[in-house]
C-alpha cells in the first residue's frame, strides 16, 4: 500500500510537471489544440500498471492543479470531457487484451481530442467544428503512438 501511494504521487507530480511543461511550449505544431499530452503518459502508466480508480485520481489531480494555476473555467471543461472519454476507451481497450499499449495509447489520443471537440462544439454552438475531425485524429494517432512508446520504456524501467 505504501508503494502504491508513493508511485501514485510521483506520477501525479510527474503528470503536473508535465502539463505545466506544455503550457509553457508554443502551440506543438502551429494547429490550435494539438499538443504532444506528455501528461498523458503518467496516466496511461497508472492505468495500465493498476486501475481505472487510481489513473482517475492521478488524471483529475493533474487537470485540476493545471487547470487552477495556468487555466480557466473552459480549459478546465475541456481536459475533464478528454480525459474521461481517453481513460473510458482506454480501460476497454485494456480490458479487452487484443490491444497493445500504442493501440491503448493511439485511442486515448483520438478520444482525447474527439471529447474537447464536443464541448467546444457545444460551448461555441457551432457543428462545423467537426470539419477539424481529420486534424484531430492525425495528431490522435500521432501523440499516442509516442506517448505509447514513451509509457512502455518507463514501464520497463520501473520494477512491478
Amino acid at each position: 500500500m505504501n508503494r502504491k501511494t508513493a508511485v501514485l504521487g510521483l506520477f501525479s507530480a510527474l503528470a503536473i510537471i508535465f502539463g505545466y511543461v506544455e503550457t509553457l511550449l508554443p502551440v506543438f505544431t502551429g494547429i490550435p489544440g494539438v499538443k504532444l499530452g506528455l501528461a498523458n503518459l503518467a496516466v496511461l502508466f497508472i492505468l495500465m500498471r493498476y486501475s481505472l480508480p487510481e489513473a482517475l485520481l492521478v488524471s483529475m489531480i493533474r487537470i485540476l492543479v493545471i487547470g487552477f494555476l495556468f487555466g480557466n473555467m473552459f480549459s478546465l471543461l475541456y481536459s475533464l470531457a478528454g480525459a474521461v472519454l481517453s481513460l473510458l476507451v482506454m480501460l476497454l481497450l485494456k480490458k479487452s487484451g487484443h490491444f497493445s499499449i500504442f493501440g491503448i495509447s493511439m485511442a486515448g489520443g483520438i478520444s482525447h481530442n474527439i471529447g474537447q471537440l464536443f464541448v467546444a462544439m457545444l460551448i461555441v454552438e457551432n457543428v462545423n467544428l467537426i470539419y477539424y475531425v481529420p486534424v484531430l485524429l492525425l495528431s490522435g494517432i500521432l501523440t499516442g503512438f509516442a506517448v505509447g512508446w514513451l509509457t512502455r520504456e518507463v514501464d520497463r524501467r520501473i520494477p512491478a
